[in-house]
């Protein structure tokens, strides 16, 4: 079990360990009934005083998390009844158990193959949104014209043909860029990893927004960053917080999802965003600029890119294809100037000597045609129908004391609890009823957060949305006036 803790963060170095703990067991890396490392073994394997890990311990234990048996030792909790059996089919590999690995979190790991009958956890759109058929024609042809394409290595940066339409294409952005200053990579988890892996390194501070994209914060943690967060509010990162942090800690990354933020779908306003590059200039940082669906808005089109006002070379702009065009593809790209860029590019020859030439090829036709313009109105009208139904039943069936956020474009709703529910428990109710949502604490880098959840609107169809909602607004009000009946007896 890999513990990364930062000395000199004002977050106490025993809930820095509890955060850690809590993040392998949220994510699957500590499974059901697996014996943590002894408070005398952590403590020398940390360099930390007994009396640091029995705090963190100990509100693992109040949580929920762990269980002590006297003699025995401390072990992840049990949440189901049938850890006997999966004991025996496991028992193989109980040695594992003893190899260290370095994985802070994975929070997808968990939440991205949920197998249940309404999936609204992961923000995917629904297959028979997307152009399956035109794809699987142009693919055919291809192959049928050009059999040797199977027997080539494209391009480390990307084919050339593809860059010169993803320039084209993201001009519709304001993402201003040249073919040759666009890398293609294997989607835009990718694009932010390369970033991670080519510029941070443990202590490294980078800034975040919280709540924010779970799959940026693992690659981060991965890092051994330092991680610092700025709360967001209906305009996106808050600037004046933002300005501080930069003050005081000199961030090396500034991580941001300025449009249809993930999860909140917050708009950050074209004000705040001269201001964040204006700071990132001031302290010579690199910004992220991660656009996952800009495309996807519903009423006035959003504000231009940070990208399109940097001058300097500060933003690195990562895009991703994979969401709204063809997720086998796991296309993408990044866009940077300068030696940052070059130095990306490298990266990407260690990674994978360069993304598929024939997931690149398929994709091309529809990318330089009308075709994918085409395509992109017919998803925003579409998700809009997702969209407006969900609000509505929220309106209809949510109890009072839950709230929500009105996204104007993306594929999510951010929805609010009272502060005292867990949604990680409330997860465990849904699946039980064949439903599955993802819990807020997945969003937050630190400071955790339990009473929010995203809800994708984008991946069932209208009937299993209408389903899934009714059916999540009924475990809300049960969970709530079950509360209340408690607070109101007389035995309490």
């Amino acid at each position: 079990m890999h513990i990364e803790i930062q000395r000199k963060a004002e977050i106490p170095l025993s809930k820095q360990i509890y955060l850690s703990i809590v993040d392998h067991i949220r994510s699957g890396l500590l499974q059901e009934d697996v014996k943590l490392p002894s408070v005398r073994e952590l403590s020398k394997q940390l360099e930390v005083s007994l009396v640091t890990v029995v705090k963190a311990y100990t509100k693992l234990e109040q949580e929920n998390f762990v269980t002590s048996i006297q003699g025995k030792g401390t072990f992840v909790k049990a949440n189901r009844k049938e850890i006997v059996d999966r004991q025996k089919e496991v028992h193989s590999y109980n040695w594992q158990l003893s190899v260290q690995d370095y994985l802070p979190r994975s929070q997808f790991a968990q939440f991205h193959h949920a197998p249940e009958k309404i999936h609204l956890s992961s923000s995917m759109i629904d297959p028979g949104l997307l152009p399956n058929r035109y794809l699987e024609r142009e693919i055919y042809q291809m192959l049928s014209e050009n059999p040797r394409i199977l027997s080539q290595y494209g391009e480390i940066q990307g084919d050339e043909q593809l860059r010169n339409a993803m320039y084209e294409y993201v001009k519709e952005f304001e993402a201003p860029t040249t073919p040759e200053n666009i890398l293609v990579t294997s989607g835009s988890q990718q694009g932010i990893d390369l970033v991670a892996r080519t510029f941070v390194g443990p202590g490294d501070v980078v800034v975040m927004e919280a709540p924010t994209y779970p799959g940026a914060i693992d690659v981060f943690r991965g890092r051994g960053a330092t991680i610092l967060t700025v709360p967001v509010d209906q305009d996106g990162m808050r600037v004046d917080i933002l300005q501080n942090l930069c003050d005081k800690y000199k961030p090396k990354v500034i991580y941001t999802i300025p449009t249809f933020h993930n999860p909140t779908g917050a708009v950050m306003t074209f004000k705040r965003r001269k201001q964040i590059l204006n700071l990132a200039q001031s302290i010579q940082s690199i910004i992220i600029e991660d656009d996952p669906w800009s495309e996807i808005y519903f009423d006035k089109k959003p504000p231009a890119s940070i990208k399109s006002m940097d001058q300097y070379g500060h933003v690195v702009y990562v895009k991703g294809l994979s969401k709204t065009l063809a997720p086998g593809c796991r296309i993408g790209i990044l866009a940077a100037s300068g030696s940052i860029f070059k130095r990306l590019l490298a990266a990407k020859a260690n990674t994978d000597l360069g993304s598929p030439l024939l997931t690149q090829k398929s994709i091309l036709p529809f990318i330089k045609s009308q075709k994918m313009i085409d395509h992109t109105k017919k998803l925003r009208t579409a998700l809009k129908i997702r969209r407006d139904l969900v609000l509505e039943l929220l309106s209809k069936h949510a109890p009072f004391e839950v709230s929500w956020i009105i996204p104007k474009g993306g594929l999510n709703v951010w929805i609010s609890l009272p502060s005292w529910i867990d949604t990680n428990h409330l997860l465990l109710e849904a699946k039980k009823q064949q439903l599955t949502f993802l819990p807020g604490s997945a969003c937050y880098p630190v400071e955790l957060e339990n009473h929010h959840l995203r809800l994708s609107y984008s991946y069932m169809s209208e009937q299993l949305l209408h389903e899934g909602v009714t059916t999540l607004c009924s475990i809300f009000h049960s969970v709530i006036s079950s509360k209340k009946q408690h607070d109101n007896s007389p035995f309490f």
